[in-house]
């Protein structure tokens, strides 16, 4: 009796100690997404002012070290790990509430931050947006003004009356032309692009990584240095996601190590791109870890569904949601205790088509 406790005393000891050296090795630069800083905006986009304030101020009284974005390239190519309790600040669209709520906070802190502008508004004076001169101005404050596309368009959506090869020309035309006006307006446009809608697809990528880019999404998690440079993860912050508890977890959490990551139908046929094969309703994640025989507690959740089905098999984690997934954008994350109140994120997304084939429309 007492050797059989003392063995488990011992595996648990062992386990504790391997767990913590997988946590403190294991470092996380953590990227914020935020739309509008508002409370009269809408909801689903919209962080109040008062709690993006409590965001910063969390920031500060923890030490986390906000850098600015044009220090990511040589971070990811330099092989070292990247800084622990480091995040990026970001902003999508170029909302007026950025300039008159966020950026007075952020100068204040002199903290760098970043707005991904879809030029067109800003060509047009849209008073809902931030002003070229107001962006300047930011510029001159340690703001970097970034590349959101010119009119924000979903450019996995192929525009009817094209061919395919004048579609494909005109989605890098909006890129290269927002480019363009971003350099001339402000003086320098660094290669960064944020995906509108947080939409992607395997060519994108290719063309953006063949210009130089360094390409975000909107699928939540924290960047690893070994990240796909052209859909990296950001958490974004609006509606039900950015109390401070749940906002907390995510600025302490860890990449979840992956070696290999599959997504497969439900006849094991490779998907190559995050929308889905008309058909295809419930997708498998597997995901190779060297850590998941050694971590307890691995679980996954699928947009709207809550936990779903998630086996490890030595080095292998397979995933599968308990219902079809919903029309529109949908994720698996995956999360699992890293130790010291941490936590370990990967998170895939998905995008799904009506059944007979034509696009959801954005609420």
């Amino acid at each position: 009796m007492f050797l059989a406790r003392f063995i488990k005393v011992a595996f648990w000891l062992v386990y504790s100690c391997f767990v913590c050296g997988i946590s403190a090795g294991t470092h996380a630069l953590v990227v914020l997404q935020y739309h509008h800083v508002s409370d009269k905006t809408p909801a689903a986009t919209s962080i109040s002012p008062k709690v993006f304030e409590e965001h910063l101020d969390y920031l500060a009284e923890n030490k986390f070290n906000v850098i600015s974005i044009e220090e990511l390239p040589d971070l990811l190519e330099s092989g070292n790990a990247l800084p622990d309790r480091s995040v990026i600040i970001t902003f999508d669209d170029g909302y007026e509430s950025i300039y008159t709520t966020a950026y007075p906070l952020l100068k204040k802190r002199k903290w760098p931050f970043t707005v991904f502008i879809n030029t067109k508004p800003h060509d047009e004076k849209n008073p809902q947006y931030i002003q070229w001169d107001e962006l300047r101005e930011m510029a001159k404050h340690k703001a970097t003004i970034a590349n959101h596309s010119d009119s924000h368009p979903h450019l996995i959506r192929k525009e009817l009356g094209l061919s395919v090869k004048e579609w494909r020309e005109w989605r890098i035309a909006q890129i290269e032309f927002a480019q363009k006006r971003i350099k001339k307006e402000i003086g320098k446009a660094p290669p960064f692009f944020a995906y509108p809608f947080g939409e992607y697809d395997a060519e994108l990528e290719r063309e953006l990584k063949k210009s130089g880019y360094l390409a975000f999404g909107q699928q939540s998690g924290p960047v690893a240095k070994n990240s796909n440079p052209q859909s990296l993860p950001r958490f974004p912050f609006g509606g039900v996601y950015g109390g401070m508890d749940d906002f907390i977890t995510k600025v302490w959490s860890l990449p979840l190590p992956v070696t290999s990551v599959k997504v497969l139908t439900e006849k094991g046929v490779l998907i190559d791109n995050p929308e889905l094969p008309m058909g295809v309703d419930i997708p498998e994640l597997e995901l190779v870890s060297p850590i998941a025989a050694y971590i307890r507690g691995i679980q996954c959740f699928a947009s709207g569904q809550g936990a779903i089905e998630t086996q490890v098999q030595t080095s292998t984690i397979r995933v599968k949601a308990k219902r079809p997934l919903p029309v529109g954008r949908s994720r698996y994350n995956c999360t699992a205790p890293a130790g010291g109140g941490r936590f370990y994120w990967y998170s895939s997304l998905f995008i799904k088509r009506k059944p007979d084939g034509t696009w959801y429309q954005e609420h």
